[in-house]
C-alpha cells in the first residue's frame, strides 16, 4: 500500500509522541492528532481500514514500517566562517540561543519524535562536539577533510549508513519538532520567500516536485532547514558521489549542488513551512534580532576585547564580516559607534612562529613613521590586534608601473628612516626554525629538500661574505600588505616580521610573493635604487630571492604539518627557491661569469 504524504502525517500524528521535552508537532506548530486533520483524509484512511474509532490498526502500522525513520547525520563539520567572529572561538551549532544549545536542542527534537540513532559529523574543533556522545548516546563521526572539501565530504564519511535518513545543518532553529518516526518520500524543507533573495530557489511541479534549482531568484520558495532522503534516494545519490567525488570540482561542491546537477534521478520534493518555522542565521546581527540577549550572554573573549579597547558596549558592535584570510591569521570587520575596524585573531600554532611582542614594538613604529596609522592596540602575549579599517580601500597592482615605482619608494622610506628594532629576521635562520617545526611534527623527508638545502647553504655564505648593510625591514612586504586608498595614498600594514635584516630582505619578499617576472622584478629593483643596480646588487639581490623562497617554503611545509591548508603557495615558494639557486651559485662560484640573457642585456644597456 502506497500512502501519500499527508496520509502518513495522519498517521504517524495518531500514534502518541514520544516522551520528552518536545511535544509532536506538525509544521507550522499544531498537532497531527486526527481531530486537527481534515475529515475528508481521516475518512480516506479509515475507508482502508487503517483508522478505527481514531486508532491506528494492526493494518495501519504495518502501513507505516516501509516509511519507518532509520537514523539522522546532523552535519557539524564546517567552520561557519561567515559568522564571525564568534565562529572563530566556538562551533557555531554549539552557541546557546534562547537558552539551548542548537545542536542539543535538534538532537532532542529527533529523539523526542523516535528517531534514537543519530550521528553528529564533525571537523573544525571536533573535540568540542565530543561530550554530546556521553551525554546524548550519539554517534561521533570525525570528517578530516572539513578544510579542503565542502559538505559533501561529511556524507561521504556516512555513505554507508544514509537509508530513510533526516540530514540536518547543527546550527538550525526550528520553531516546533519537524521531525516524525515515519515519512513518505524525500523531501526538502521550505519557506517562501517574497522579493529578492541569495538562497537556492525552488522550481516546483502542482505536487511539490523539485523541478529546478536556482541560486538567487525572487518571489519562490527557498530550500532552507533540514532534508529527508527516503532509501531509493539515498541508493541513487550514495552512487553518484561514488561515481564523482575523486573528480577535482567535487571538493568545491556543497551536496545540494551535486543534487541539482542529478534532478531527473534524484525525485524529491519540497515540504512547505510557515514563515518563522525554520530559522538560520547568517551572522551576528541576524543572531541578535531573533534573540536579542544572545549577545549579553554568550561567551565571547573577543568581544570582551573589543568592549575594553573601545570602550563600547557589545549591542554597540555590528556588521561583523570576515575579511580575505590570510596565511597566518584570520580577520573580520566590524562596525561600532559610527567607525569601522578590523580585529585580527591569530591563527592556529602562530604563537611558536611569531614574536607578538616585537611585533606590537613594530607597529608602534610604523605608526610614529606615518608608514601605518590604522593601528589601534596589540595584545602581546596573545597576538589579537585591533586596527582602524580603511573603507573601499585595495591592495596594490605590481604590474600598474607606477604602483609599482610607488612601492619600492615606500620600501625605501622604509629602510632610509634610520628606525631601528631589538628583533633579527634572517631567512636562513627563520628557516631554520621552520625546520625544527617540521622535525617536532615528525614530518616525512620531502624529496629533494636536502639537495636544495645544501645549495642554499652555500648562497647564504656569498650573501654573508657580500656584507651588505642591515636596516628595518617589514620582511612581510608584498602586495596584499600594501593597501590603496580613494585618495591613491598608500598603507603598510601586518608588521609580524618586522625586524632589522639584510636591505635586499623586502624586495625579494616582494618579488616572492607578487610572483614577478624576471623583468618586473628587475624594474623593481630599478626603482628602489633610483638608478640601474651593480651587477653584485643584482646578483645579491637574486640570491635572497632564493632565500626568501626557501624560508617561506619550509614555512609552508612546517604549516601543512600543523594541518593548515596552504594551497598553492607552498609551490610558488619552492619553485622560486628552486629557479633561482643555481644561476645564483653560479654568478658567485664563477668569478669570470656574468648574468647571462636578459641580465647580461640590461647590464650592457645600463637598464
Amino acid at each position: 500500500m502506497v500512502l501519500t504524504p499527508v496520509q502518513l502525517d495522519v498517521l504517524s500524528g495518531m500514534i502518541p509522541p514520544m516522551s520528552g521535552a518536545f511535544p509532536a508537532e506538525e509544521p507550522g506548530g499544531g498537532s497531527a492528532h486526527s481531530c486537527d486533520v481534515a475529515p475528508s483524509v481521516l475518512a480516506a484512511l479509515e475507508d482502508e481500514g487503517l483508522v478505527e474509532h481514531g486508532v491506528v490498526t494492526r493494518r495501519g502500522l504495518d502501513a507505516l514500517e516501509p516509511y519507518r525513520v532509520d537514523n539522522a547525520v546532523i552535519l557539524a563539520a564546517g567552520m561557519s566562517t561567515r559568522f564571525v567572529p564568534l565562529s572563530y572561538e566556538t562551533p557555531k551549532g554549539l552557541l546557546e540561543v534562547c537558552g539551548e544549545i542548537l545542536v542539543e536542542r535538534q538532537i532532542r527534537q529527533l529523539r523526542s519524535a523516535g528517531v534514537d540513532d543519530i550521528t553528529v559529523v564533525v571537523g573544525y574543533m571536533a573535540d568540542r562536539f565530543r561530550y554530546l556522545a556521553e551525554r546524548f548516546d550519539v554517534r561521533i563521526v570525525e570528517n578530516p577533510d572539513y578544510r579542503t572539501r565542502n559538505n559533501n565530504s561529511s556524507l561521504w564519511c556516512v555513505r554507508e549508513t544514509l537509508g530513510n535518513t533526516y540530514v540536518c545543518s547543527s546550527d538550525n532553529y526550528f520553531a516546533g519538532n519537524p521531525f516524525r518516526r515515519f515519512v513518505a518520500g524525500a523531501y526538502y524543507a521550505s519557506e517562501y520567500v517574497a522579493g529578492r533573495t541569495e538562497e537556492w530557489c525552488l522550481d516546483l511541479s502542482p505536487d511539490d516536485s523539485i523541478e529546478g534549482v536556482t541560486v538567487g531568484g525572487g518571489d519562490a520558495w527557498v530550500m532552507l532547514g533540514h532534508v529527508f532522503f527516503d532509501r531509493t534516494f539515498s541508493e541513487t545519490f550514495v552512487r553518484i558521489l561514488e561515481q564523482e567525488y575523486e573528480e577535482p570540482s567535487t571538493a568545491g561542491k556543497l551536496w545540494e549542488q551535486i543534487y541539482a546537477e542529478h534532478l531527473p534521478e534524484l525525485h524529491m520534493r519540497a515540504k512547505k513551512y510557515e514563515p518563522g518555522f525554520i530559522h538560520e542565521f547568517d551572522s551576528l546581527d541576524d543572531l541578535e534580532l531573533f534573540d536579542p540577549e544572545f549577545i549579553n550572554h554568550v561567551d565571547s573573549p573577543i568581544l570582551d576585547h573589543i568592549e575594553s579597547v573601545l570602550g563600547c558596549r557589545r549591542t554597540d558592535i555590528h556588521d561583523c564580516w570576515p575579511l580575505s584570510e590570510g596565511l597566518t591569521n584570520l580577520s573580520f570587520h566590524f562596525c561600532a559607534a559610527g567607525e569601522e575596524y578590523v580585529y585580527r585573531h591569530p591563527g592556529v600554532g602562530t604563537e611558536s612562529m611569531i614574536d607578538r611582542a616585537s611585533e606590537t614594538a613594530a607597529l608602534v613604529l610604523a605608526r610614529r613613521l606615518g608608514l601605518d596609522d590604522t593601528f589601534i592596540h596589540e595584545d602581546p602575549a596573545e597576538g589579537w590586534k585591533l586596527s582602524r579599517y580603511i573603507p573601499r580601500a585595495r591592495s596594490l597592482d605590481p604590474e600598474n608601473p607606477i604602483e609599482l615605482r610607488r612601492a619600492m619608494e615606500l620600501c625605501r622610506k622604509l629602510h632610509d628612516s634610520g628606525a631601528v628594532l631589538e628583533r633579527s629576521f634572517d631567512f636562513f635562520e627563520e628557516s631554520l626554525r621552520y625546520e625544527e617545526l617540521l622535525t617536532q611534527h615528525n614530518s616525512e623527508e620531502v624529496p629533494g629538500f636536502r639537495t636544495l638545502r645544501a645549495k642554499i647553504d652555500r648562497i647564504k655564505a656569498h650573501t654573508v661574505a657580500d656584507a651588505f648593510p642591515v636596516c628595518l625591514n617589514h620582511n612581510d612586504f608584498f602586495p596584499l600588505n600594501i593597501l590603496v586608498d580613494e585618495d591613491q595614498e598608500l598603507t603598510l600594514i601586518d608588521w609580524e616580521y618586522a625586524g632589522m635584516s639584510d636591505v635586499t630582505n623586502d624586495l625579494a619578499t616582494f618579488t616572492v610573493c607578487a610572483q614577478l617576472r624576471d623583468e618586473t622584478a628587475e624594474q623593481a629593483l630599478r626603482h628602489y635604487h633610483g638608478r640601474a643596480p651593480t651587477f653584485e646588487e643584482r646578483r645579491h639581490f637574486w640570491a635572497y630571492v632564493a632565500l626568501a623562497g626557501w624560508c617561506w617554503y619550509v614555512w609552508a611545509l612546517a604549516k601543512e604539518a600543523q594541518g593548515d591548508d596552504v594551497g598553492d603557495w607552498l609551490e610558488v615558494y619552492r619553485a622560486f627557491a628552486e629557479d633561482n639557486v643555481d644561476r645564483v651559485l653560479g654568478w658567485y662560484e664563477q668569478s669570470a661569469t656574468r648574468p647571462a640573457g636578459i641580465f647580461a642585456v640590461r647590464v650592457l644597456e645600463g637598464v
